[in-house]
């Protein structure tokens, strides 16, 4: 017996596709809902930290430390952030946790929100999160998790969501 597609049929094929996309638009390749995953990285020596020198933090809350951890950052990466307000249509937005040890070496990544459309920004986030190492040392804080969102132009610059300068 043949079907037919209905109006009603048809919406509810659309409605289905449209959460299913959604939904695989969620998380990373590496998302796992409360676990996160190892960094392996590689013993301190003399070509170890290729991140700026860090300052120490005097943040009270991960919510502070957000603000030294995203300054950090943009001091790695003077060239590649992005100036001014950011274009309407972004290449590419992910939300990154960045453990932290008491010292400011990176322990562990986890993408809350991955760009699977576009791997090699992930890759890019996680070298420059790593090449960034060791972040400012929480002092008040001990081991510290920031979280942030990066937004990344088809330019190849991005500002983080912390201190970004806003869309056009």
């Amino acid at each position: 017996m043949k079907r037919q597609l209905t109006p009603h049929r048809l919406a509810l094929a659309v409605t289905a596709l449209s959460s299913a996309l959604w939904l695989a638009g969620c998380g990373g390749p590496k998302s796992v809902p409360g676990q996160l995953s190892e960094v392996k990285t590689e013993p301190a020596g003399p070509a170890a930290a290729i991140g700026p020198a860090a300052r120490a933090s005097n943040a009270a809350t991960a919510r502070e430390y957000r603000r030294d951890a995203a300054r950090h950052i943009y001091e790695a990466n003077k060239s590649r952030i992005y100036s001014g307000q950011l274009p309407p249509m972004l290449y590419a937005v992910g939300t990154l946790q960045v453990h932290l040890d008491a010292g400011g070496k990176v322990v562990s990544l986890h993408w809350m929100r991955a760009p699977k459309h576009a791997p090699e920004v992930i890759a890019e986030i996680e070298r420059s999160v790593l090449q960034a190492s060791p972040f400012p040392a929480a002092t008040r804080l001990g081991a510290v998790t920031w979280t942030d969102t990066w937004l990344w132009d088809k330019s190849g610059r991005f500002q983080l969501d912390t201190l970004t300068e806003g869309q056009q």
